[in-house]
């Protein structure tokens, strides 16, 4: 007996073990993954009509000690070489940024960065999650991009990743003048300066984080309906959270058979988070002159 060829929802993609004080991504066409302490992560990306480089950005990073991991996924206006500068700065910025928790910073200076290309049209979404290995937290910075969705193990369950309600307005808020309106989390460019609030989730062993761009939820069948998060989250619901390595490959398969015939209008790109719950990995003892080299710039990271 023929056994059927193995294909994107059958297929495990390969893992990268990544290294201390480590970078890895870009904004071309994807589907791998990487194992960072904590977290195993795939990453499915298709670029625009199948150019080379596409508008999405994504990006992993590993500090020097091996307790911070960062996931960085940027959907930019435009495609191609015109994305190419901005990959290079979110990189840069990813070195810079390596070593801390908070992300507050980072997202800022990413604005900034936006703000000055603003004339030249650029802006962005952006999901920022740094996952800390020590206390199992995943801190979340969403600039306008849509809210992920969380697996929850414990209760066998997909929810939107967003931040609890609160019943009373922040501080900040209360002082604001009579009418104005408080800026926060706006898409990346739009306008400088902008607040962007964390949150902090404590993720459950064999928890599931997916974090997709606008490409993905914007799908239309070939009859015109939009696929939608609440599509997205249907698809998720029919799919087997226990074999994580194959679930993000799959859902792009299952993404493309709703749109049938009609090419995609936009990258799409997905990066599921499993949570493996592993502590901490320092650097070992052969490693560390290859992470004293890095940090002090002898070494690209």
């Amino acid at each position: 007996m023929i056994e059927p060829a193995e294909g994107p929802e059958t297929r495990a993609n390969p893992l990268h073990a990544m290294h201390c004080l480590e970078i890895w991504g870009g904004n071309h066409a994807v589907r791998s993954g990487v194992r960072v302490p904590g977290i195993d992560a795939w990453v499915c990306g298709e670029t625009y009509h199948g150019e080379s480089l596409g508008g999405d950005i994504h990006y992993v990073s590993t500090c020097g000690g091996g307790k911070i991991a960062r996931f960085a996924v940027a959907d930019v206006a435009g495609h191609g070489q015109a994305v190419a500068g901005v990959a290079v700065e979110l990189r840069r910025l990813m070195r810079k940024h390596i070593d801390t928790v908070d992300q507050s910073r980072f997202v800022r200076a990413l604005n900034d960065e936006f703000s000055r290309r603003s004339s030249q049209g650029v802006f962005a979404t952006a999901a920022l999650a740094t996952y800390y290995a020590p206390t199992r937290e995943l801190i979340v910075c969403l600039a306008g991009h849509p809210a992920p969705w969380w697996y929850r193990s414990r209760l066998d369950r997909w929810q939107p990743l967003e931040p609890a309600s609160e019943s009373e307005p922040s501080p900040s808020a209360a002082r604001a003048p009579a009418g104005a309106k408080r800026l926060a989390n706006l898409p990346l460019g739009i306008v400088a300066p902008t607040e962007y609030e964390q949150f902090s989730v404590t993720l459950d062993p064999d928890d599931l984080v997916l974090i997709y761009t606008d490409g993905v939820v914007e799908a239309e069948s070939p009859e015109g309906e939009m696929l939608g998060p609440e599509g997205l989250r249907r698809m998720l619901e029919q799919s087997d959270p226990h074999r994580p390595a194959t679930l993000s490959a799959g859902l792009l398969e299952r993404i493309n058979r709703f749109r049938g015939a009609k090419p995609a209008e936009d990258d799409q790109t997905l990066i599921l988070l499993h949570h493996t719950a592993a502590g901490p990995r320092p650097p070992k003892l052969l490693e560390l002159p290859t992470v004293a080299a890095k940090m002090l710039g002898l070494l690209r990271v």
